[in-house]
């Protein structure tokens, strides 16, 4: 096998290539929504504040909701809770579409569209996270599936923001809205066609707090675990907000416009599809520990460097490197957190790691919207880059004590042989 076909070896599952090619063109629909979004807010009101706020609308729900969805998510069919979840953020999409194209958006409707798109997302993510080992045929593709999930992300975050740029410079942001809503059919298609064996019957149900209380003790007893999620929270409330600054970065700091902010938001999206591509050509999960404090640390370190930069040229060299870093993280913790979890729990660990993730960032995002209202976009990345480079070191003192957890899992897996007695 060569190469390049080792680092597809997940697309030979048919339902997983029919989700990756889906998910695929939804997701430049997502990402044009998202720039669309950020800059219309900032066009009508002007204000970061507002820019955090809408940010954090669009990602609370997933703090509070997503432990409780992780339950039912271990209940439901993770295939129809999907296909209902994207019928839903379709229809979010179109709203928005709606009210833009008829020139009476106001800033609050998108707060209140970006909020329901929260509330959808906190049942969608858990479940598409727990759902890639039904589609992945061989097991030891599942660390290939993963990466190639983060490779998908980042080519649409490549190529969304870019044509966001174009289309809201020539007809404006509804039609991203629109396009956005027209590609969720692509998704809904591909779920649709797929043919899953039967689901292996599902434990007698208890209490659904009692089920909460099950997965917490399981992520909060286990080092690996808890240690991973705990750097991913602390990343995403101090660092990955760096995002919702961008339109600022665009227009004050760097003196551009739509297409500038599409630029910058490509260029995140190109380190970052480099981050993905590096993971899905590794043979083995062995060595992604130790990478996670050097990601984290190479993001915040290029986050300093970016706030510091005022040419455009400069922060188009910095900014993919920041998306490497960024993925080389989030998609290292993935792979071991889906690893070495318990199928069984697989929902809830996922809905702790979408708190984590995406539960942490709006609180960062109306942090950063205000931090920047007072000492400036700039001095707020610095803060967050310097607090990144902290937790990378917290973070690399913990990894004795978690290679002595995970090694006997590895054993049991097969992926380390048992030492010599």
């Amino acid at each position: 096998m060569t190469n390049w076909a080792f680092g597809l070896r997940a697309l030979r599952s048919r339902n997983y290539r029919l989700f990756f090619s889906g998910q695929t063109v939804s997701l430049i629909g997502t990402w044009m929504t998202r720039i669309a979004a950020s800059w219309l807010v900032y066009r009508l009101t002007d204000s970061p504040m507002l820019l955090g706020l809408a940010s954090f609308a669009g990602q609370i729900p997933a703090f509070f909701l997503a432990p409780l969805a992780g339950v039912w998510v271990d209940r439901w069919d993770r295939h129809r809770t999907l296909v209902v979840t994207q019928i839903l953020s379709m229809l979010q999409s179109f709203a928005l579409a709606a009210l833009a194209l008829a020139h009476i958006i106001t800033v609050w409707e998108v707060v209140w569209l970006a909020l329901a798109q929260g509330l959808i997302n906190a049942f969608d993510m858990p479940a598409r996270q727990a759902f890639v080992v039904q589609m992945v045929e061989n097991r030891e593709d599942l660390s290939n599936a993963i990466a190639l999930n983060s490779s998908m992300v980042n080519a649409a975050r490549l190529l969304g923001p870019a044509l966001a740029g174009v289309v809201i410079a020539a007809v404006g942001e509804g039609y991203c809205f629109l396009a956005d809503g027209v590609s969720y059919v692509a998704v809904i298609a591909s779920l649709l066609w797929m043919k899953l064996r039967a689901s292996p019957p599902r434990r007698p149900r208890r209490g659904a707090l009692e089920e909460w209380r099950e997965g917490w003790r399981y992520v909060t007893g286990s080092a690996p675990i808890r240690s991973i999620l705990l750097l991913l929270g602390l990343v995403s409330l101090v660092a990955m907000p760096y995002t919702v600054l961008m339109p600022i970065f665009a227009s004050k700091v760097l003196h551009g416009g739509p297409h500038t902010l599409g630029f910058l938001m490509a260029a995140i999206g190109a380190g970052a599809l480099g981050g993905a591509v590096t993971l899905a050509m590794r043979k083995s999960v062995l060595g992604l520990g130790r990478r996670i404090p050097l990601a984290a640390a190479l993001f915040g370190a290029s986050l300093i460097g970016f706030a510091l930069s005022h040419t455009l040229w400069l922060s188009l060299l910095l900014l993919p490197v920041t998306g490497f870093g960024m993925m080389q993280q989030m998609a290292s913790s993935n792979t071991i957190l889906q690893t070495i979890v318990e199928d069984e729990k697989r929902g809830r660990v996922m809905a702790f790691y979408s708190m984590a993730f995406l539960g942490m960032t709006p609180f960062g995002s109306l942090l950063a919207g205000s931090l920047a209202a007072r000492i400036g976009a700039p001095e707020t990345l610095v803060l967050g880059g310097a607090a990144c480079l902290a937790a990378s070191l917290w973070f690399a003192s913990k990894l004795p004590e978690i290679r002595d957890v995970m090694r006997p899992i590895y054993v049991e897996m097969g992926i380390l042989t048992p030492p010599a007695h």
